[in-house]
């Protein structure tokens, strides 16, 4: 989800009763990033992936 739609998905999540859904946040936008941008969102997803997935 880009942090511009955070506050929907947040929304939504709640109506759907499921308040404390968490899910990755990347930037926006993403259709004008660059390669590099576009790999650092990724790399930047998966680690928030990997925390709400595993368990230190």
């Amino acid at each position: 989800m880009t942090e511009r739609f955070a506050s929907a998905a947040d929304l939504m999540s709640r109506v759907l009763g499921m308040p404390d859904y968490r899910f990755a946040k990347i930037g926006h936008p993403v259709s004008s990033a660059t390669d590099s941008g576009l790999e650092a969102m990724a790399r930047l997803a998966i680690e928030q992936g990997r925390s709400m997935l595993v368990r230190p």
